[in-house]
């Protein structure tokens, strides 16, 4: 009998954030900040992201804008990066493969924020968090099928119309896993925050 160890997040997404954050770091301003959480890891870098980038350019291929080129030649060179402007995408599929949210990426204070998240969403966590079994039931379908209506819900549990709204707004409100969208009434889908 072996053991397999599973890293809470993915061994290249967290590779790619050092990486970045070694790359891209303006090296006058404060230090890279990793903060470790109980559901989070975050790596924070000072330095806005250079124009014409914005947070939306980096989940898709874009041109990479290193602000210490010769670290970043040194890491090309000695294989470390394999592509230009790859990383943030690395993180982004490497994170949504592993089963995890899709990681946050946001300008603040003067910086980029890079937000990794666990995978909080087990049926054991869900469980811990106080979710019932039919809330569990609609997680799990989500999962699955990318969103859920309150219609779908009521068939998959067997309950009114009434019970299925007050399950899907502790979702939302209480226990913070999904978000609306959508118009009012029979047009309103529910999705799994980060999705």
């Amino acid at each position: 009998m072996h053991r397999i160890e599973t890293p809470e997040y993915p061994r290249e997404a967290m590779r790619e954030a050092i990486l970045n954050a070694l790359v891209h770091r303006n090296y006058m301003g404060a230090h890279t900040q990793i903060r470790v959480y109980d559901d989070k890891i975050s790596f924070w870098n000072e330095g806005s992201l250079q124009s014409p980038l914005t947070v939306e350019s980096l989940k898709r291929p874009h041109a990479s804008r290193p602000r210490n080129v010769l670290i970043a030649d040194v890491c090309f060179k000695g294989g470390l990066i394999d592509a230009w402007g790859r990383g943030t995408i690395k993180i982004i599929e490497t994170c949504k493969q592993a089963g995890l949210p899709e990681p946050e990426i946001i300008e603040q204070d003067g910086g980029l924020l890079v937000t990794m998240f666990k995978n909080n969403l087990t049926k054991e966590q869900l469980t811990k968090l106080g979710l019932n079994e039919r809330q569990l039931k609609a997680v799990e379908y989500v999962k699955e099928k990318g969103k859920i209506t309150n219609k779908e819900y009521q068939e998959l549990n067997g309950v009114s119309k009434v019970t299925a709204y007050r399950d899907l707004t502790e979702l939302i409100e209480q226990y913070k896993l999904f978000e609306r969208k959508g118009d009012v009434g029979a047009g309103t889908s529910y999705f799994l925050i980060g999705s």
